[in-house]
């Protein structure tokens, strides 16, 4: 017959305080009370009552004492490690709240690197003085976006717009062009020989996450392409970009990323040829949140971005 009283929660007078907690980490920490009372500004029978207190709550021992010195048990490594990040809880918990005022809410955000770098920080320009009561946490990450383990309440993606139990409205699609310093269309030889439209004279850019990218460039053009391509891969359209401007090579970047060093000349378009991806630009969100105001006012900012900024004239920079 199963115990069922194991699996009551703890009764109050159970639970450690918070100042146990910070003695026992502290002391574990430094492996000593005499550093931990320093470090607490506390005096060291203080420290060592406290971590006794603990001990004998847990009926458990979390440290091996000897008259020279201390050492955690096998079960204090393990407390120390799962005490040092409720610690951190705790901490970050009460920063925050310290932090904003008490009638704001926090709208969580993630995007991929390069695109909320480049596209949805530009976007988001302004947001924060026109809403001062919601405040954003922006997270770069390159996925999962929804995982259990992340809080997040809207997200800009790349892919076919379809995720379980999320609302996807779409922002734009994806047009890719072939970019390099205006001098790498040229070998570095004396006779200035133009690269061909195949890229054989040139180094062509790789994105690990698209090892395909560039047969499916050549292939929209009709171009037969024998062999594989070699050059260095990169995790991030935002380390293409970067090593094109470098002189590494031809990156094949989306246009919108690279829009500002078209404009400015510091990259031109190797080829007049923009190839159309496979998915397009979104932004995400649980549907859960579909009635939540923070998102409802960050879909709106972003709908009247798009409206006002001419977005729909990047092609423009391929004329």
């Amino acid at each position: 017959m199963m115990n069922t009283e194991t699996n009551k929660p703890l009764a109050f007078r159970k639970y450690p305080s918070t100042t146990a907690l910070q003695c026992f980490e502290t002391a574990a920490r430094h492996l000593s009370f005499t550093h931990a009372a320093n470090e607490m500004h506390m005096t060291q029978s203080a420290i060592s009552k406290q971590v006794a207190q603990l001990e004998e709550m847990l009926n458990i021992s979390l440290f091996y004492r000897t008259p020279q010195r201390i050492s955690l048990t096998p079960a204090g490594k393990t407390y120390y490690l799962e005490v040092l990040e409720i610690l951190k809880h705790i901490e970050v918990a009460t920063t925050s709240l310290m932090s904003h005022s008490d009638n704001t809410e926090m709208l969580k955000i993630a995007s991929h690197p390069t695109f909320c770098s480049r596209w949805l920080l530009p976007a988001l320009s302004g947001f924060s003085q026109a809403h001062p009561l919601i405040n954003l946490d922006i997270k770069e990450q390159v996925g999962p976006f929804f995982s259990e383990d992340q809080n997040v309440d809207i997200a800009f993606l790349y892919g076919d717009g379809i995720w379980g139990g999320m609302e996807a409205i779409k922002l734009f699609d994806e047009y890719c062009v072939a970019v390099c310093q205006p001098e790498y269309l040229y070998k570095k030889t004396r006779d200035k020989t133009p690269c061909t439209s195949n890229g054989d004279n040139g180094t062509l850019l790789q994105l690990s996450s698209r090892p395909s990218a560039w047969y499916e460039y050549f292939k929209q053009q009709d171009i037969s392409i024998d062999g594989t391509f070699v050059g260095p891969r990169f995790d991030t359209f935002q380390a293409c970009i970067a090593a094109a401007l470098l002189g590494y090579g031809i990156a094949l970047v989306p246009l919108r990323l690279v829009a500002p060093e078209l404009q400015s000349g510091a990259l031109i378009t190797a080829w007049d040829y923009a190839s159309k991806g496979r998915g397009a630009y979104y932004i995400s969100y649980p549907l859960s949140l579909g009635r939540s105001h923070k998102v409802k006012v960050i879909l709106e900012w972003i709908s009247a971005y798009l409206a006002t900024s001419n977005q729909t004239s990047t092609l423009d920079f391929m004329s």
